[in-house]
């Protein structure tokens, strides 16, 4: 399920490399911001959660940027059948966007 929101990408991480044992990793994570669950009264503000998001190429598109970076995400909830996650598909930068229009 595929669906669209707005969210504050407090940093961003590119790893790409090749371990001991040969194996090779190209990955990016993203950094974003989220509310504490208050349902309890015992949460507040937020927090930064961590989502993978493709290879080290999408670090590259985005390094230049201030952070933090306010965008549009489109995201995606998958599952295996037994758990689910949440994904990033894609981010649209808002100040990019800002720009385009104004030129």
């Amino acid at each position: 399920m595929k669906f669209s929101t707005r969210i504050t990408v407090t940093g961003i991480k590119g790893s790409k490399g090749k371990l001991e044992s040969g194996q090779e990793y190209d990955s990016t994570k993203i950094y974003v911001q989220t509310e504490l669950d208050d349902s309890k009264g015992m949460g507040k503000g937020t927090a930064s959660i961590e989502y993978g998001f493709g290879s080290s190429d999408e670090y590259h598109k985005y390094k230049h940027l201030p952070f933090p970076l306010d965008c549009d995400a489109e995201m995606e909830i998958v599952t295996n059948g037994k758990t689910q996650k949440t994904q990033i598909v894609s981010l649209r930068p808002l100040e990019l966007t800002k720009q385009a229009k104004g030129a």
